[in-house]
């Protein structure tokens, strides 16, 4: 038995302190340009962004039940832009595409964000292309890098990001989501 989202920060598992300060962002309070979401694997960084995402685009503030919600959950907006790869790196090419996406103002009368799930795979010429982007990003442009650690992004473009660091998910937050979404017992 799945129970309906009735937020987009509802899949985020042990993160309350980020889901505040994400919702305070999206809100206006706080907001930047660029951001770096990390943490270990299972830690949810890319649901994370793609969570904000949505609250960014949504009128009021990520309620999960708009069709600004839904689009950006299921992938199908037409202002955010998420970059998963299954090869080693991320080349230029690719990143020059998403430069130049990220030049264009959004269909909307929001956002036009741009996730890069594996920001740790950028090439040093896919680095070097991002950079201009991410210290200039467009006015209504919000880029959003995702990569285990700190460390595993260019000094120059982390120092230009507001860093959202996420922790694996406790046990008892685990079964909590896991009795609610799925509704098994403890």
């Amino acid at each position: 038995m799945n129970v309906a989202t009735t937020s987009v920060w509802d899949n985020l598992v042990g993160q309350r302190h980020i889901i505040s300060t994400l919702q305070t962002a999206a809100a206006g309070h706080g907001m930047t340009q660029s951001w770096l979401f990390t943490g270990p694997p299972g830690s949810g960084r890319s649901n994370a962004a793609i969570a904000f995402a949505a609250a960014l685009q949504c009128p009021n503030g990520g309620c999960g039940q708009c069709h600004a919600c839904h689009t950006v959950l299921a992938g199908s907006h037409a202002d955010v832009n998420l970059v998963r790869t299954e090869k080693l790196t991320l080349g230029v090419d690719e990143i020059r595409d998403l430069v130049r996406q990220a030049a264009l103002s959004p269909a909307g009368s929001r956002w036009q964000i741009l996730i890069i799930e594996d920001a740790d795979r950028l090439t040093e010429q896919a680095n070097n292309a991002l950079l201009k982007a991410v210290e200039e990003p467009g006015a209504r442009t919000v880029w959003m890098l995702c990569a285990p650690t700190v460390e595993d992004v260019l000094p120059t473009i982390r120092s230009r990001c507001r860093l959202v660091t996420l922790t694996t998910p406790t046990a008892p937050d685990v079964t909590v989501f896991l009795q609610r979404t799925l509704g098994v017992d403890q």
